[in-house]
Parts: structure tokens; sequence; C-alpha cells
């Protein structure tokens, strides 16, 4: 009993004294961030017809199809053409702050918003790749994931070190960004955008809120509460993370607030995995249940439908061998239905991860799905070790040195300190926590 007991204290310290993943963490926002981002510059010419007024999707189609799921989309605000080209930079330029990892708590919130914004105006443009980005987009909100390879992290550091010796650090920017934030998120509760009757008890179906907030999360849609909810909160959750950084005078208030974002975050990690592994059980088991995946040719017809041909001489090739079809076809139902089982074994599930991954690079170039890819890659990141990821970052920040020399340089391993630290002239006991980090 003993034993069990300390196992689960163990276990329990585990959880809340540290945010897991760090290194994986950043992959996920950058990865998820450069995805978004590149794919609203490629269709920058083509955005009105995709997610704005010019779509054949219209607004009011959009309104009613909206009012019908309870989708949010800011783009649902007003029909005006400037509206929708304010929208489209801001989620522009949140991807693009979010993948430097500047205010990183406040850009993730803004870049969820976009994300969920755009794919929810025109839901019939998009495809796996889409709905894999629009769930991580939330799940990213809880994740601690600017404590490596960011410039808040930077930021900490330099903080860190001007406070050891002795200078007082005053950080006008977050205060400034939360202040102007709220008075965008009062407007908007106040007009009605943000749903009549989020804070009552009982919805319109009878459920209770709580409930009602659960269905929401799992559907993924940002609606039926869900979003004012996690606006509201991330928003009282900044100020208060200032006011305990700023006045309190011991150390525990500020520690008791680590621990609550480290269960967080570990729990949002916990949710992104887990969704990494229904994606590809649900795929290989479906594809069991498919005539031409059980006789082994599914591989070979996509690649002659002129829509997923941007190479066809490649396609050619690669369909010319009956063997390597099939190969390819068993291969990939292997694959994703045995994935899952393997988290248990290091090895085996390394193997099947670059295998994986591979598939999706292929399939980047082959079939033309570069977004679908890199977005699928960017899940497959969160099972990879933490060495092989570190490395990573060592060859680029050298690449990065080599190419920028006078780029700020982040430390070797990226880390910034934390509460739970010793004290060290980089992590002085009484030093405030980062307002957005």
């Amino acid at each position: 009993m003993n034993r069990f007991a300390m196992s689960v204290s163990a276990a329990i310290a585990r959880v809340t004294e540290a945010a897991f993943g760090p290194y994986q963490t950043a992959v996920i926002r950058i990865g998820f961030s450069a995805t978004w981002l590149l794919f609203l510059l490629r269709e920058l010419p083509h955005r009105a017809e995709l997610y704005g007024p010019d779509g054949p999707w219209s607004w009011d189609l959009a309104q009613q199809l909206t009012g019908a799921n309870g989708a949010f989309t800011v783009l649902m605000w007003s029909d005006g053409r400037l509206w929708f080209e304010i929208v489209y930079v801001l989620a522009l330029l949140s991807s693009a702050l979010l993948l430097l990892g500047w205010r990183t708590r406040t850009m993730s919130v803004v870049f969820m918003v976009g994300v969920l914004s755009l794919q929810n105006r025109s839901v019939f443009v998009g495809d796996g790749g889409d709905n894999v980005l629009h769930l991580m987009s939330i799940y990213l909100v809880f994740t601690r994931c600017a404590q490596v390879w960011s410039l808040d992290a930077r930021r900490e550091r330099l903080a860190g070190q001007a406070r050891a010796r002795g200078e007082r650090v005053v950080d006008r920017v977050g205060p400034a960004l939360w202040a102007v934030l709220g008075l965008v998120l009062l407007a908007a509760t106040l007009a009605g955008k943000l749903g009549e009757n989020w804070l009552s008890d009982v919805d319109d179906s009878g459920r209770s809120a709580p409930v009602g907030l659960v269905m929401a999360f799992a559907a993924g849609i940002g609606g039926h509460g869900l979003l004012p909810t996690i606006l509201w909160g991330m928003w009282a959750a900044q100020a208060l993370w200032w006011i305990v950084g700023r006045r309190a005078k011991t150390a525990e208030p500020r520690i008791l607030l680590d621990v609550i974002a480290n269960i967080v975050h570990n729990g949002a990690l916990l949710v992104i995995m887990a969704e990494a592994c229904l994606i590809y059980a649900t795929a290989g088991w479906y594809k069991i249940q498919g005539s031409r995946w059980q006789d082994g040719t599914a591989v070979y017809y996509p690649l002659h439908l002129d829509y997923f041909s941007p190479w066809p001489a490649l396609a050619d090739l690669l369909s010319a061998s009956g063997t390597l079809v099939m190969l390819v076809t068993y291969g990939t139902v292997v694959v994703q239905v045995a994935f899952p089982f393997t988290l248990f074994n290091r090895r085996v599930k390394n193997v099947l991860l670059a295998v994986m991954m591979t598939e999706h690079a292929v399939i980047a170039v082959v079939l033309g799905l570069p977004f679908f890819s890199l977005a699928m890659i960017t899940a497959d990141a969160v099972f990879l070790p933490t060495s092989f990821v570190r490395r990573l970052g060592g060859w680029a920040a050298h690449a990065r040195g080599r190419l920028f020399p006078r780029f700020p340089r982040f430390p070797r391993d990226g880390r910034t300190a934390s509460p739970q630290d010793p004290a060290t002239p980089e992590n002085p006991e009484h030093a405030p926590v980062g307002f957005t980090t």
C-alpha cells in the first residue's frame, strides 16, 4: 500500500512540477502556425472566392448554416468587404507572430479565432488537413508552447538577467495588449456577437451548461457557449497571472499558478496525442472495410485523378508496378491501424513514425496536397523523441546562424527558467512571472 501511495504521489508530482514535451509542443506551435500562414499566403489572390463576399457560398447561406450548427466565425459579424480584409490580415499576422513565439499566450487565442472564423465561414472548401488544424488550434491555446524556440523565451531570459543585475523590468506591451483585446471582447459581448445566452445555466436544448460546453468542445466548432468562455477565461487568467507576478509578496501564489498551468498543459498535450491516434485508428479501420483496400489497388486510383495529379509522369511511374501499389496499399493500412498500439514500444513507434512522415511527404509531392501533409506531419511530431527534436533544433540554429549571423541567438537548449528551478542569476527567487508566456 505504501509503495502504491508513493507511486501515485510521484506521478502527481511529475504532472504538476513540469510541463511535458516543451520541444514537441514548440514544434506543434511552429508547424501549425506555419501551415496556416503558408496556406493564407498562397490563397491571398483567391481569398475573396474562398472565404469572402465573392465566394459561391454566400454570406446568407453561411449565416443560415452557422445559425443551425452554432459554429463561431467573426466573419458573420458583417458582410462588408473591409471587415473581411481586416479579419484575413489579422489571421495572417497572428499566424506569423505565433510562429515566432511573440506574446504566445495571446497570439494562440487570436490564431484560434482566425482559424475558426475563416474555416467556419466556408466549411465546404477544406480537407482533412483543415479539420486537423481546426481542432489543434483549439488545443494549442491550453499548452505552454513557448517554453523553447520563441521570442517569449528569449525575452524572459533577458529579463531574468536584467533583474539579476538589479535592474527594474517593466512589461508595458503585455498589459497594453491585454487592455486592447479586453475592450474588443467587451464590445463584442455587449453587441451580442459572442452569443446572447452563453452564461445561462441551461441551453436551448435543455442540457446543462457544462454538458453543452463539453459537447461543443468535442465537436470542435467553437459554438454553443464554448468560445466566449475560453476567451473571457483566458483574458481573466492573464490578469490574475500579471497581478500575482507583480503584487505577490511570497513565491507560493506564483508557484500555484505555475502548477495549474502545468496541469492544463499536460492535459492538452494528452488530448493532442489521443487525437492523433484517433485520426490514424479511424482512418485505418475504415480503409479495412473498403473493397479496393482489401484487394490492394486503392492507391492506384488517386494517382490517376486529374485533380490529384500535379506530376502525371511521376504518378505513372509509381503506379506502373502492381506489386509496389499492393505493398503501399496494404502497408498504409497496417501502419495506421498498428500505430496507436506501438506507443509503448519506443523503437517500433519511431520506425512507424518515420514511415508515416515519409508517406505524408510523398503525398505532398505526388498528389499535390502540401498543406494536408504538413498538418499531419506536425501532428505526428508530438511523438518524436526529445533528443531527435533537440538535434533538429540545433541544426536549424546552425543554419540560421550561417544565413543570418546578426540574428539574436537563443540559449543552446532554448529554455527559460521556471519558478520551480533553484534560484539562479536567470531565475531569481522572487522574479515576477511573465505576463504572456
